[in-house]
């Protein structure tokens, strides 16, 4: 069965620097900080006029990518389900086509990494409702998924249509 993503929900890229990047992209997109992870060298930023609780994650590698072994570049993609049913059910789908690598926790969002045929990696994940982003500001949480837990707390619930852009004033 095929993974009903509804959004492309955020991008991750290796960088060089991340405090370099990170004054790039809060320069060029007017993008602010949500969160910082120096012992990971990794900053996570959201458009200031959007509503989602980050757009980007730079992780820095270093010239040559020698942290992760990794060079610049794209990490991953992320694709966004409405229900926490449909992150389950998209486990079960990347298992069976051989491409699960990983899930966990993230606080505000439950994910799950794949990779495709290329060795591409690629996440699949779900957002908690609005209401309950609060408790997760300024965190970079990355801890294992319970997905009964999760299922018996947030099942039915669809969140996908909460991410409509903020009015900007001008």
């Amino acid at each position: 069965m095929a993974i009903p993503a509804v959004r492309m929900n955020h991008a991750v890229l290796y960088v060089t620097d991340s405090e370099r990047s990170k004054q790039f992209w809060t320069s060029a997109l007017d993008m602010e900080v949500v969160a910082e992870v120096p012992q990971a060298r990794a900053v996570f930023l959201k458009l200031r006029y959007g509503s989602n609780d980050h757009d980007l994650g730079l992780f820095g590698v270093g010239e040559q990518g020698q942290t992760v072994g990794r060079p610049p570049g794209l990490y991953h993609l992320a694709w966004q389900v409405d229900t926490i049913d449909e992150l389950v059910a998209a486990r079960k789908t990347l298992t069976d086509l051989g491409a699960l690598v990983g899930q966990s926790s993230h606080g505000t969002t439950k994910s799950l990494y794949g990779r495709d045929p290329d060795g591409i990696e690629f996440e699949i994940m779900w957002m908690l409702p609005r209401s309950e982003w609060a408790q997760f500001d300024q965190q970079a949480i990355v801890e294992p998924i319970d997905f009964d837990e999760e299922l018996q707390k947030w099942s039915g619930v669809g969140t996908a249509h909460e991410l409509v852009p903020a009015t900007r004033s001008t």
